[in-house]
């Protein structure tokens, strides 16, 4: 099941800059979620990281992955956040940056559901452009709500 730009901010409250999904190409109820994030050289970031070889940012990534597992958690449990309802970042395990991200690049992150324990959600992820593998990690997120 497919969710364009418009859809994806139903289920996350970051607004430009930092929504860093655009769209979800495949979900599975439970199990797992496949989202991009187009990576654009007008992003604030690349002014200064770094101006002469721009790299996306690792935290930036990792960001990305951890706001597709919020679309996941929120898809699997409750359909879609009731208002105030935010999934937030508890830990992130086992990262490992193995190729840089520019821009034009188009980042596919992949995220699949290993546990969920009282609450806690853990998904391992992946985020690879052009099917070559470029960030790995586990995150770790509960559903809380915002004030």
């Amino acid at each position: 099941m497919e969710m364009n730009i418009n859809e994806v901010k139903n289920f996350l409250p970051h607004r430009y800059p930092f929504l860093l999904i655009d769209k979800v190409i495949d979900f599975e109820t439970g199990k797992s979620l496949t989202a991009i994030k187009n990576v654009s050289f007008n992003e604030p970031h690349f002014t200064g990281h770094f101006p002469d070889q721009p790299i996306m940012p690792g935290v930036l990534i990792i960001e990305a992955m951890a706001q597709a597992t919020g679309i996941l958690a929120f898809k699997s449990e409750v359909g879609r956040p009731q208002t105030g309802q935010i999934y937030m970042l508890v830990g992130v395990d086992k990262v490992r940056f193995k190729k840089i991200v520019e821009p034009g690049d188009q980042l596919q992150v992949y995220a699949e559901v290993i546990t969920v324990k009282r609450g806690i959600w853990k998904f391992s992820c992946k985020a690879s452009v052009d099917g070559e593998l470029v960030t790995s990690a586990e995150i770790i997120c509960t559903q809380k709500t915002a004030k």
